[in-house]
């Protein structure tokens, strides 16, 4: 590490999820004084753990695959074993309908792009017309490029490039949903093409599926928040920023509460709603609180069943089809055998419904797809109405930098210019680089 850069008031990190928890990190391991604040009372944002009866568990499913090489550097640069941590397993996507399979969808151990070919080839529940054009659109997919003014839904991307409405229906759609969080009519083709291209068209370990063996509160919030005092840097809970002290040409400061916290500089990692509202009573922010409210929103839906220890799926993730419920996950990976999560993405007609009627309704689709399981015995359901940015086409017009027109002011977030959804992946790589502009003006 280099020597000491600064000696003076500290970079104050507001918000402890995943983009804060990156930034300060990048800035601590730089010898960079760090006061992380977190309003909450534990940290990790949107991607948090909380108890249900005996057991941990996560606000919500977040899939991480090979490509996320910002998240499992980061996990590695403060001493995590990512072998032991994840599960990693080569893409396989199954899909349900009526308590049959009617999608299989698995890439081989082949060099890039070749995997994927082969992937198509072997595909279970599709025709050859449909894989005709799967592999026509595999071909396009290295060249394919969409400007921000010219970008358009996934959906016309794909009937563009001639998709079978079984392989939009069976594939593509459940794809978008799961990358981009965003129904595949309003969704980015710019975005849905570059999350492809880093998935599929550079190694073949870049697909595989990483699932967390332990909580995501103890993959990076915990272990983040011990490295960081561990290593000098500052850390507060329960500290809720109420406004910005911005002066031309002068050092920024935090107001909590009626103290002023003094800064060299300001990084906002909270989410994009939030930011707006602390930087919307300056004037000088006003352009960039117009592009953060075009950002939008949308949701993701957790439903944990808890069902006996012998109730498992035939492997950790599949995909449900014609019904409410879009993705199952088996908790047996994270130690917690019979724990089944049921995730829906973004907006649709279950949006309407109430938290008794969707369990209700959830519940019986699982039961119908999996007629020998006994009812589960216990059950939650999980609203993230905030989860994500909507990821819609021209979205990218709208999403900003680090740096900001005010003196000492940043911005970190998975929804920053990093040109990917917004995912775990993108929360950290905006926080690192966020931090690796701030170093440069140290230097």
């Amino acid at each position: 590490m280099p020597e000491p850069v600064h000696k003076e008031a500290p970079v104050v990190v507001v918000g402890g999820g995943w983009a804060g928890l990156s930034a300060a990190i990048e800035l601590t391991r730089h010898h960079v004084p760090v006061l992380l604040l977190e309003s909450a009372r534990q940290f990790g944002g949107r991607a948090r753990s909380f108890r249900f009866h005996d057991t941990i568990v996560d606000n919500g499913q977040h899939l991480m695959i090979g490509a996320y090489q910002s998240l499992l550097s980061l996990l590695q640069s403060i001493d995590i074993d990512t072998e032991k941590v994840f599960l990693r397993e080569a893409l396989s996507l199954s899909c349900f309908r009526h308590g049959r399979a009617s999608l299989q969808f698995r890439t081989p151990r082949l060099p890039a792009p070749l995997h994927l070919l082969a992937a198509v080839l072997s595909a279970r529940g599709i025709g050859v017309n449909d894989r005709l054009q799967a592999l026509r659109f595999g071909r396009h997919l290295k060249t394919l490029r969409l400007a921000p003014d010219e970008d358009i839904s996934v959906q016309a991307l794909l009937h563009s490039e001639h998709q079978t409405a079984a392989m939009i229906h069976r594939l593509w759609e459940p794809l978008c949903l799961a990358m981009l969080n965003t129904p595949i009519a309003e969704a980015s083709a710019r975005i849905f093409l570059r999350a492809l291209r880093d998935a599929f068209l550079h190694m073949n370990r870049d697909c595989d599926l990483l699932f967390s063996r332990i909580e995501l509160g103890n993959l990076l919030p915990v272990p983040a928040a011990a490295w960081l005092e561990a290593h000098g840097a500052q850390t507060r809970l329960g500290e809720r920023v109420t406004g910005l002290a911005l002066c031309p040409h002068k050092a920024p400061g935090v107001q909590i509460g009626d103290r002023l916290q003094a800064a060299s500089h300001v990084v906002l990692a909270t989410p994009h709603v939030i930011s707006r509202r602390l930087m919307s009573r300056h004037r000088v922010l006003k352009p960039l609180c117009d592009d953060l409210e075009q950002l939008g929103h949308e949701p993701v839906i957790t439903l944990y069943l808890q069902y006996p220890e012998s109730v498992s799926l035939p492997q950790p993730m599949i995909g449900l089809e014609d019904g409410l419920s879009q993705w199952l996950f088996d908790r047996r990976v994270c130690g917690q055998p019979g724990l089944i999560a049921v995730v829906i993405s973004a907006r649709g007609r279950h949006s309407e419904l109430d938290n008794a009627s969707l369990s209700q309704q959830l519940i019986a689709e699982l039961a119908s797809t999996f007629p020998a399981w006994p009812a589960p015995s216990t059950h939650r359901l999980v609203r993230e109405k905030r989860a994500t940015f909507s990821c819609r086409a021209g979205v990218d017009r709208f999403r900003p930098g680090h740096h900001t027109p005010a003196h000492g002011l940043w911005l970190a977030g998975d929804y920053t210019d990093t040109g990917l959804p917004a995912t775990l992946e993108g929360a950290v790589r905006s926080g690192v680089d966020c931090a690796t502009a701030i170093l440069e003006t140290l230097d």
